[in-house]
């Protein structure tokens, strides 16, 4: 019974070393055992879908193979008598097979089911309605039979025969009717239907009316086919919607998950009311919730963005959707989590904001809460740190509720998610004046619990720049102090290592020679014992000090310079005034003198040095157009920026929006006069009648480029004996090569096969078989390759073949090789300014490509680069105005496989020549992604440059 079941590519896996003739099959026929008749069988086969004529043997198997009863020879016979050819040349029916038509007939009544079933099957396929008509009895008994198997093959046997020789069994719509109501197999019942669908449609929609209160009840194959019908009918009749929309409703409840998506999935296109989108709405929120796949959830919920943006202007919707939405925040799978989160903030309005906060900050509660850790729990925590960051912006009355819960991330170990939280404060700060001083507060509070160098540099800076009034900027001053501990910094951690009170080893004196500022040479000598041990009971500034990072120092200068400077302008009292100021410059003194010391890990550069000079010559000097510089202008460029930003991000909206701006006088366009042409696009034939009228047969260039014949591409030359080309059909992930192979020799071509092979991340799923080809004929055969990800990739093969009548070695062809574009799979992408600098210290290939163009001018050569690589320029359009002779910009893409593509310019016009000079440096995750960019800008270049 297992061999009737066994796929024919199973039964038939043999290789042919030496073909052997067709007496030697004759003679394995008549004196073979079971076993070798099986071999010769399948050699038979092998050799008949290789072209051989071999008519002899049609009767010395049906003399000795026909009789057998081995499960495996009935199997390969199905096989041969689907293969072998049946009619004579003048198209009459081969008299030898009445006697294959009576063995059909014994194994319709044959005791085992397996077997009937398996005949059964066999008949689907075929094409002979002499061999067929003799049956129909049978087929028409196998309907009663007892076993299910038998039955349901009884069916699509009779759909079959009905389709192609209605003649035979004209009442086999009727008969499926009658017994489609006295079946109770779910799988019979299934295929009975499809049945009445396909060829009695009326038939169809009267059983299911007379079944309709108890569609619940049946089984979930049964209850998709009844979702396909009613779809169907609604489709072509809608007027009939009324009668089946209460049981698309009842469907939503099946317990099979597949049936309610489709129900859902057909609710909404049956009727577009509240209630049902809702309904619909509310069905794809369960399947997420309860399916444990992540893929179905990430396919359920595309859907449910889908019905959100079909049913945008539906408020209700939006308010009942975001809350059914935060329960898949439940999902543990991250990309479920985000592409939910995003989801989301398009559902957010003023009518549920507070409600969404509300939630996402009980979720923000649960990270706190979590002991273990781990890399999903913190991207987890950069999700809602975004997700609150957007609602406090777009929504500035939940800003008193987002503040306090974000500011908790800065003393969370969760790095990335404090840096996100302090761009949404310097953000806040900016844009709202009332909820300054609270975030002041807090961020004062949280300054010494900060353990991140990065965290802390950017909070001193807010610091430095938003603390306004004298008792803030009093506060600051005192934070720090408190924070970089006893000052001088060097003086105090001498004076600490010569205590040797816990009977430590004496400390290390450590001599170094300094040259002076004016030219002298000094001598500098410091104590070196297990300081750096200590460093963990150090405040948190002054740790970080110790360790090297001066250029949090650098910061901290810039913080306390702008503090004393506005602290003059608020301060009456001269004393105080002059007392800060002295403190700030002592504690930049203080830095400035440890970095030249032996006690840091690491000594100060000079660039630090420079800055914490420049510093403490304007706290002396107070200069008014320092003052100006310090206390203004970097407050106004951080508020320029902020709207380039805004501004940014209102440009991709309406790209992503697709809004189209229509002048008032412009024509209107019917529908009425709309038709459908070939590639299902709808063409105003006014339009069209008038743009032949005015350009005639004329095609534009941009047209013709569109075209099939661009894709097509000629693997073989004209001379050769065989002629192909291929075209190249690219949809995401798969790539369709539909060859055209051309025989342009007289000779019969046998074993004509297509091998193909591939360079790179490309896989060949679907490899040709092989064809026989007649003199001068022509056919096509298809391949399939898979792309796994975006780097060139290159597909190449051969063609070989046997010449019929000729023995001797194959034949082969070699083919050109097929050259996949990378543009196929990029797209535009656009990131923040934190997320191109995050990628772009992760990503660890890297391609740097020289300038070479003659394009002398900067900004066409960017949108030069823009256009062929289908990139983003990110840097703000602001920034790349004037005529500095120098452009730097940052472009953004991805791939249709999720990959990521960084690229920086960094040009400059040379004076003498007015030639551009630079590189342009690509990043990347994979190296593969990097090169095949990195080539396809060099290629662009050079064919820039020769046109």
């Amino acid at each position: 019974m297992a061999a009737l079941e066994q796929p024919c590519s199973v039964l038939i896996n043999v290789n042919l070393s030496d073909s052997p003739t067709e007496q030697s099959l004759k003679q394995d026929f008549e004196n073979g055992s079971t076993a070798v008749k099986i071999q010769a069988l399948k050699n038979a086969i092998i050799m008949m879908q290789a072209g051989e004529k071999m008519p002899g043997l049609l009767m010395h198997i049906i003399r000795y193979v026909l009789p057998e009863q081995d499960h495996t020879i009935k199997k390969l016979l199905f096989i041969f008598w689907e293969i072998v050819p049946k009619r004579d040349a003048s198209g009459k029916l081969l008299t030898e097979m009445i006697l294959v038509c009576d063995a059909y007939r014994k194994d319709l009544i044959h005791p085992n089911e397996f077997i009937r079933g398996s005949t059964l099957r066999f008949l689907c396929k075929v094409r002979e309605p002499e061999l067929l008509e003799p049956l129909m009895p049978s087929i028409r008994s196998c309907l009663d039979n007892k076993y299910s198997y038998v039955r349901r093959n009884a069916v699509l046997a009779l759909y079959t025969i009905y389709r192609n020789f209605e003649f035979l069994v004209p009442d086999a719509p009727e008969l499926i009717q009658g017994y489609l109501e006295g079946e109770q197999d779910p799988s019979c019942k299934r295929n009975a239907f499809i049945m009445l669908i396909h060829t009695d449609q009326q038939r169809a929609l009267v059983y299911l009316q007379s079944c309709i209160d108890e569609i619940g009840t049946f089984g979930d194959i049964l209850q998709l086919v009844i979702v396909e019908l009613i779809y169907k009918v609604c489709q072509a009749k809608p007027t009939e919607r009324a009668k089946f929309i209460r049981t698309v409703y009842n469907l939503l409840s099946s317990n099979s998950a597949s049936v309610r998506y489709e129900a859902a999935g057909t609710l909404v296109t049956l009727s577009s009311t509240p209630t049902a989108v809702k309904a619909a709405a509310k069905c794809y929120v369960e399947l997420i919730v309860h399916e444990s796949d992540n893929n179905v959830k990430l396919v359920v919920l595309d859907k449910l963005m889908k019905l959100q943006q079909d049913h945008k202007h539906d408020l209700s919707l939006q308010q009942e959707l975001s809350m059914d939405v935060l329960r898949i925040l439940g999902s543990t799978d991250i990309e479920v989590r985000r592409k939910t989160l995003d989801f989301l903030m398009s559902l957010i309005s003023l009518r549920n904001v507070k409600d969404v906060v509300s939630l996402l900050k009980k979720e923000v509660i649960k990270t706190y809460s979590n002991t273990d850790k781990d890399q999903n729990t913190k991207t987890y925590q950069q999700l809602l740190v975004k997700a609150l960051h957007q609602c406090g912006v777009k929504f500035p009355i939940t800003a008193e509720i987002v503040v306090p819960v974000l500011m908790d991330f800065l003393a969370e170990g969760n790095e990335k998610a404090a840096e996100s939280v302090l761009e949404f404060v310097r953000e806040a700060v900016t844009r709202f004046e009332n909820l300054q001083p609270s975030i002041i507060e807090k961020l004062l509070n949280s300054l010494s619990s900060i353990k991140s160098i990065s965290v802390l540099h950017a909070g001193l800076w807010i610091l430095g720049e938003y603390c306004s009034t004298e008792e803030q900027i009093r506060n600051m001053v005192d934070a720090v102090l408190e924070s970089i501990g006893d000052l001088p910094i060097v003086d105090t951690e001498i004076r600490e290592s010569t205590k040797d009170d816990t009977g430590t080893a004496a400390p290390t004196v450590v001599t170094t020679s300094r040259v002076t500022a004016d030219g002298t040479y000094a001598t500098q000598s410091a104590l070196l014992s297990s300081v750096s041990n200590h460093n963990d009971d150090k405040p948190q500034l002054r740790s970080f000090l110790l360790e090297g990072e001066f250029f949090l120092g650098a910061a901290l200068a810039t913080a306390l310079t702008k503090l004393s400077l506005r602290y003059h302008q608020v301060c009456p009292d001269a004393q105080a005034r002059n007392k800060l100021t002295a403190q700030s410059m002592l504690i930049l003194a203080s830095i400035m003198h440890l970095g030249k010391s032996a006690l840091p890990k690491k000594p100060i550069s000079d660039d630090d040095v420079d800055w914490l000079s420049l510093c403490i010559r304007v706290l002396n000097d107070r200069s008014p157009i320092l003052q100006s510089i310090f206390t203004r202008a970097c407050r106004q460029s951080l508020q320029d920026m902020i709207g380039t930003i805004d501004l940014t991000k209102l440009a991709l909206s309406e790209a992503e929006k697709n809004i189209v701006k229509t002048d008032v006088d412009a024509l209107i366009n019917f529908s009425h006069i709309l038709t459908n042409v070939n590639d299902g696009k709808a063409v105003d034939e006014l339009e069209l009648s008038l743009l032949q009228a005015t350009e005639g047969s004329k095609k534009k260039e941009s047209d013709v480029s569109t075209t099939a014949l661009s894709k097509v591409y000629q693997l073989t030359g004209f001379s050769d004996p065989i002629y192909a080309e291929a075209y190249i059909n690219v949809n995401q992930y798969d790539i369709v090569l539909d060859v055209l192979v051309v025989n342009q020799t007289p000779d019969t071509l046998q074993n004509l096969t297509l091998e193909l092979a591939t360079l790179g991340d490309l896989k060949l799923v679907d490899k040709p078989s092989p064809i026989t080809l007649a003199g001068n004929d022509f056919c096509n055969t298809k391949a399939q390759v898979k792309v796994a990800s975006t780097e060139t990739g290159i597909i190449f093969g051969n063609i070989v073949y046997d010449v019929s009548g000729v023995s001797g070695d194959k034949s082969c062809v070699v083919l050109n090789d097929i050259h996949i574009d990378i543009m196929d799979y990029i797209v535009p992408a656009s990131c923040t300014d934190t997320e191109f600098r995050k990628m772009w210290a992760e990503f660890e290939w890297e391609n740097k490509v020289s300038v070479q163009s003659n394009i002398t001018d900067m900004n066409q050569y960017l949108d030069h680069i823009l256009t062929s690589t289908n990139m983003r320029c990110l840097t703000p359009k602001q920034a790349l105005d004037g005529d500095c002779g120098f452009l730097a910009a940052n472009l953004y893409a991805k791939s249709v496989f999720g990959e990521d593509a960084l690229a920086n310019i960094s040009i400059e016009q040379l004076s003498d020549s007015g030639a551009l000079s630079g590189h342009i440096r690509i990043r990347a995750k994979s190296q593969g992604m990097a090169l095949s960019l990195g080539d396809k800008i060099t290629h662009s270049q050079k064919k820039e440059a020769g046109a």
